[in-house]
């Protein structure tokens, strides 16, 4: 079994190991899914259907796992980039306006 670290969770940043990535593996550190396209390395909010590969089926759900066949591990940072976007929109603004 291959314990080495490769990829951290989307949710949460806690490191996964390549059998974290089953198709109902839940994240250890927050038990939300890993197979998901926020962790995937192809994710990429500024492309059509928001993935890199270009012949992969769109999965409207990006943080539901799925039977995408591209799946491959990322390093969460891509995943991360979709639901703290705001936040760290909301914080450069705010890190703009300290007094």
């Amino acid at each position: 079994m291959n314990l080495e670290i490769i990829g951290k969770c989307c949710s949460c940043g806690s490191d996964l190991k390549s059998s974290d990535y089953g198709r109902e593996t839940n994240c250890l550190g927050c038990g939300r899914p890993t197979r998901v396209c926020l962790n995937c390395k192809w994710y990429n909010p500024s492309k059509p259907n928001a993935c890199e590969e270009p012949v992969a089926e769109p999965v409207v759900e990006k943080q539901r796992s799925n039977f995408c066949n591209y799946f491959e591990p990322g390093t969460g940072t891509n995943g991360g980039s979709e639901p703290t976007a705001a936040n760290d929109h909301l914080a450069a603004a705010e890190e703009l306006f300290k007094f």
